[in-house]
Formats: C-alpha cells, structure tokens, sequence
C-alpha cells in the first residue's frame, strides 16, 4: 500500500520489450536505500517488483496487463519517473490509500498557470466516472490529488501546487500525454456494497 506522496524522481536506463512484456531499469538513489529484491515499488502508480540491482539501479518485470493499464509502455532510456516505497507502521500518512492497481490512462487536455501552481484538466475513461467525485481523492501517475472539479466526459481537474510541479513528472506533462489513473479504493469498496447487497 502506498500514500501518493511521491519520494524520488527517477531515471529510466533501460526500457526492454521481450515477447510477453518488457524489462524496466532505473535509476535512482534513495529507493535504494530501502529497496530489497523481491521488495514492492510504486512507478508512476504502478505497483511493480523489484527483481534485481545495479551500483544506481533496480530491474522490474511488466507483465502484459500492465503495459496494457499503464502508461508504462511510454518509457524510454531518459524518461523521469516518479518512486514512492510502500508505507511502513511509521509512515506518516499524508496523502491517500494508493494501492498501486491503476485502473487506466486518462489524456492531459490542458495546463493553466495559476502564477503559483497551475489547474491541470484531464479526461478520465468513461468507466471510472462512477469513482469520481468532487473534492474526492484521486491519483495521477501515482500522485495523490483531490479532484477540484469534474464534468461530464468524465472530465477533473486537479490543482497542482508548485512543490508538486518541481518533485514529480507532472512538471514536465505535456497536453496530449498520457497519466496512470487509479481510483480511490474507497469507492470501489462502497460501490460493491451498493450493487451486491455486501456480498
């Protein structure tokens, strides 16, 4: 489990497709303090399994779901990822329950500077409008964000502070790119209870 309070920018080394799959390399400093092999890593949101070390990396498999659900399949050699190691019993926990089981992509429409900070506007897939609500939690690219506002579409908007700008790949997002998306748990888990009488 994670928070969505990102704690390092990383550094894809090496981004290798194989025939069910890819290998993922990264670099990285601090994530390496903690990590251990077989240890879970949130990339980009994404959940993965650190499988083996360098002096100033880790590997990672990705399974064909996901670079199916993520925007894995975008990295190459140079693109910034962002790391958060999974909380610990003394985690202070400031962001939101992240699971790191990203549910799809959604498409940054538009950035508007705020002077400090900016309003970043994305569309969502039409399948996850059911978990999103107005000042309900949410998490791009493994970021924790409360979404400011939300149209039909499902379309939200996120305001992104200058901290986070500076400390994340949102920085560097562009209009048109692509950002890992999972829903708040909490919805998921209320809308089953809903639908299915609890069972």
């Amino acid at each position: 489990m994670f928070t969505g309070i990102i704690e390092e920018l990383g550094t894809v080394a090496v981004f290798e497709p194989g025939r069910a799959g890819a290998r993922l390399r990264i670099n990285c400093r601090k994530m390496l303090q903690s990590l251990k092999v077989g240890g879970s890593i949130a990339v980009n949101g994404v959940c993965l399994t650190a499988v083996d070390f360098c002096q100033d990396s880790f590997g990672a498999d990705l399974a064909p779901e996901t670079l199916s659900r993520s925007n894995l399949g975008d990295l190459s050699p140079g693109s910034r990822v962002n790391l958060e190691l999974p909380v610990t019993v003394a985690t202070m926990f400031s962001g939101h329950i992240v699971q790191g089981h990203v549910d799809g992509t959604g498409e940054i429409l538009a950035w508007e500077d705020l002077g400090e900070g900016a309003w970043l506007t994305v569309k969502a897939p039409a399948e996850l409008d059911r978990y999103l609500v107005h000042k309900g939690s949410i998490a791009l690219d493994g970021i924790s964000l409360t979404i400011a506002a939300l149209e039909p579409g499902p379309i939200l908007r996120v305001a992104v502070i200058p901290h986070t700008l500076q400390n994340t790949t949102l920085g560097s997002a562009q209009v048109g790119g692509r950002v890992n998306i999972e829903a708040d748990i909490l919805a998921k888990h209320v809308e089953k209870l809903l639908h299915h009488g609890g069972r």
